[in-house]
């Protein structure tokens, strides 16, 4: 369904830095840690917690007592009189959690949904379930990170082998894998011009990390951990599966940090914009799935659902945002759309700073609004594949 009345306020939006994982933001618990920003996101917008009739929370790696989920961040907040749901749909959520956010707007159930986002991979929970059947009674165990990473119990592959089959089938060879990829890390660099002043239109920056809630012992200005690449350096890798192409320079990594997302009304838009002149819809939101194994080229049908929703044809859009943990994602889609390479993911993605999974698109939506601002607006569309071969895209138009 097209969407008619649902927009965000400009300036309505931030995300942390990402942090590679078992990095400075390695012993903060996500939950807590969003409450934390959001707070100060907030403070800084002068917006109210009571502004909110709705909180969409969006998370894939449990915490401690991240059974409570929004509830419990709502409380954290001060908006301890609102609730909502809690997604977890892999590296879809964030759009999920827009789209549904932007789904009980156009019904007129919510006024105005504070949606945030956050994960932590780093020392993910290792499960132990209990299985009275086993030898022994001895239970079943998971490392929900690593196992999942590295097993769909469906598909029976990793995510690594999911790009490996595109690749095969579209034939991608590693040498335009490390050319997307320095393409990508030069249009990074755009995003950290000028003191990082890309970044600071949505980032909150710096950041105390302050694992105990009271004494500091980093602080993070903006993303940390990303790896310094030349064509020298990348042409030295090898394929990390046997006769595969893609390296380990041809892939993101995990990461941790979280997002936030104000979805309401044009009229409240409008109150909480840091520029009501700049108005920001969302026109569609769609979802799309590959055959077993080739996660990146759900993208796909993902991109001609959403334009198709939108009413938007591809040549209309200015601005295109990917979630790449794979360079083998955006060469399919490129050739998929017949887009150049350099067509997307200007001032950097996912394949650079990092893969936090819950916030990761959420980050990619605010960058894509911000550089269609900085385009003198238009259409934009954002697409990301998740766990599951499925993709999520979002189309949305900067006035």
């Amino acid at each position: 369904m097209a969407l008619e009345k649902t927009y965000i306020p400009y300036g309505g939006y931030w995300s942390t830095p990402f942090v590679k994982w078992q990095g400075s933001f390695a012993g903060l618990h996500p939950v807590k840690f969003a409450a934390e920003i959001t707070q100060q996101a907030l403070a800084e917008r002068k917006i109210a917690p009571e502004t909110f009739t709705g909180l969409y929370f969006g998370m894939t790696v449990p915490a401690k007592h991240s059974f409570y989920g929004a509830p419990w961040l709502a409380g954290m907040i001060g908006a301890g009189e609102i609730t909502g749901p809690t997604f977890s749909q892999a590296c879809a959520t964030s759009a999920r959690v827009v789209g549904s956010a932007a789904y009980a707007v156009e019904s007129g159930d919510e006024s105005a949904i504070l949606c945030l986002t956050a994960d932590r991979t780093s020392n993910g929970p290792h499960l132990l379930y209990p299985n009275p059947l086993a030898p022994g009674g001895r239970g079943d165990s998971e490392d929900w990170v690593w196992d999942n990473f590295n097993r769909d119990p469906l598909g029976k592959n990793s995510m690594l082998q999911t790009a490996e089959n595109v690749a095969k089938e579209h034939n991608i060879s590693t040498e335009e894998q490390h050319q997307a990829v320095l393409i990508r890390h030069t249009q990074y660099q755009q995003a950290l011009a000028n003191d990082a002043a890309f970044h600071k239109r949505y980032m909150v920056t710096p950041v105390a990390v302050k694992p105990n809630g009271r004494k500091v012992i980093a602080t993070v200005s903006d993303d940390e951990g990303i790896f310094p690449t030349t064509a020298e350096g990348l042409a030295r890798l090898r394929p990390v599966m046997p006769n595969g192409t893609v390296t380990f320079g041809g892939q993101t990594f995990p990461a941790d940090g979280n997002a936030g997302m104000i979805v309401t009304s044009r009229e409240k838009a409008r109150e909480l914009s840091r520029n009501p002149a700049i108005e920001i819809k969302l026109l569609a939101f769609a979802e799309g799935r590959a055959k077993p194994g080739f996660m990146p080229a759900a993208n796909g049908p993902a991109v001609r659902r959403v334009l198709e929703r939108a009413g938007v044809a591809l040549a209309d859009v200015k601005a295109i945002k990917t979630h790449n943990p794979f360079a083998v994602n955006d060469c399919f889609l490129s050739k998929e759309l017949g887009v150049p390479l350099e067509g997307m993911n200007n001032y950097g993605s996912s394949l650079i700073w990092g893969h936090p999974q819950g916030p990761t698109g959420m980050r990619l939506i605010m960058e894509l609004i911000e550089e269609l601002v900085e385009l003198g607006g238009g259409y934009g569309l954002f697409t990301g594949c998740a766990a599951g071969d499925t993709a999520a895209a979002v189309v949305l138009e900067v006035i």
